[in-house]
């Protein structure tokens, strides 16, 4: 596995990684949750959410970094991360590892990798969100696995 910065070229299949990853999350787990009217409101547009976001992601000036990991000639995953210097924060933003790369360590590599330019440029701790649902329960494993503490936090949604 290699480990290496974002270049233009990943956009698009960093892109298609992220909606590939994040699918069964919005359509088996949030929508059935929560109904149509939310689901509409909230994250109906995630596959054009996600593209204008990944767009954004890598962005130097604003200590906003994206690093993709490889397997042989394909990309498996990747993590983007910011750093807020004066508060001395890092703030892990996405993960997504391709299923087929899924339980051989690169989140953790990700992660690891993460954190270490973090503090290069700072950082004195780091936050990291994912979801109290099924589909998250491996990012969940994977943060504590980590060393990180998990904060309780219920968001609630209700159609009027």
């Amino acid at each position: 596995m290699l480990i290496r910065a974002f270049t233009q070229h990943d956009l698009a299949p960093l892109t298609e990684l992220t909606i590939d990853t994040f699918r069964p999350f919005y359509e088996e787990s949030f929508r059935p949750s929560v109904g149509e009217a939310v689901f509409a409101v909230q994250h109906g547009n995630w596959r054009e959410d996600y593209r204008t976001q990944v767009a954004e992601l890598h962005a130097p000036e604003r200590h906003a970094y994206v690093a993709v990991a490889e397997v042989g000639a394909d990309i498996a995953g990747y993590l983007a991360w910011s750093v807020d210097p004066a508060r001395k924060k890092g703030e892990v933003t996405i993960l997504a590892v391709s299923d087929r790369h899924r339980r051989h360590h690169l989140g953790t590599a990700l992660c690891e990798h993460a954190f270490n330019r973090m503090r290069d440029l700072g950082a004195e701790v780091v936050e990291i969100g994912t979801g109290g649902d099924r589909f998250h329960a491996p990012a969940r494993a994977l943060y504590e696995a980590l060393g990180c503490t998990p904060y309780p936090l219920t968001v609630y949604f209700r159609r009027l």
